[in-house]
């Protein structure tokens, strides 16, 4: 099995950090791509991060209301 890293996304040219606010799912749960898992937050923005592939949340590698530099990995997902 391999596991994916779901890195901080850019959501518009001048973003250079993001703060997840709200984790809406929790390790050892299964996420379909494109399932929403937290909320992120910008200077302009609120929006879901949505789970890039099929698998298992087994990691969350920040804490809520920490800023997040774009590319920073946010979680981990384990394909099955």
């Amino acid at each position: 099995m391999a596991r994916v890293a779901v890195r901080m996304p850019r959501f518009g040219m001048t973003m250079e950090a993001g703060i997840i606010v709200e984790w809406l799912a929790q390790p050892g749960d299964t996420l379909s791509a494109g399932d929403g898992f937290a909320v992120i937050t910008t200077e302009k923005v609120e929006v879901e991060l949505e789970a890039p592939a099929d698998g298992t949340l087994v990691e969350l590698c920040c804490d809520l209301d920490e800023e997040v530099p774009v590319g920073e990995v946010v979680a981990l997902i384990e394909e099955e």
